[in-house]
């Protein structure tokens, strides 16, 4: 347990609130599904998982490693085109 406490640095921290969003995010959509009573994927999943994800890759590229930075980026890119097919459709009125 000591060992852990004094490798904790910003970067972990930083880390940790990564995952904390990215994960935060199958929660919310269970809630509202459950509200719902139908299967729903609400905006905030897409932003808790850009917002998850880039701070996971930026955690992922300081500390080197190949196959994180990877799952990573292929992540935000569907997640990035989402917003923006969510964008689009509140811009042309069909999200009413």
């Amino acid at each position: 347990m000591i060992n852990l406490i004094t490798h904790i640095n910003a970067w972990v921290i930083l880390g940790f609130i990564g995952q904390f969003l990215f994960g935060s995010r199958f929660f919310i959509q269970w809630i509202v599904s459950e509200r719902r009573g139908e299967s729903i994927i609400p905006d905030i999943f897409w932003y808790l998982s850009m917002t998850g994800s880039a701070l996971l890759l930026t955690y992922a590229v300081y500390r080197r490693d190949p196959v994180f930075i990877m799952g990573q980026c292929s992540g935000l890119f569907i997640y990035l085109r989402n917003l923006m097919l969510i964008y689009k459709k509140k811009r042309h009125g069909y999200g009413r």
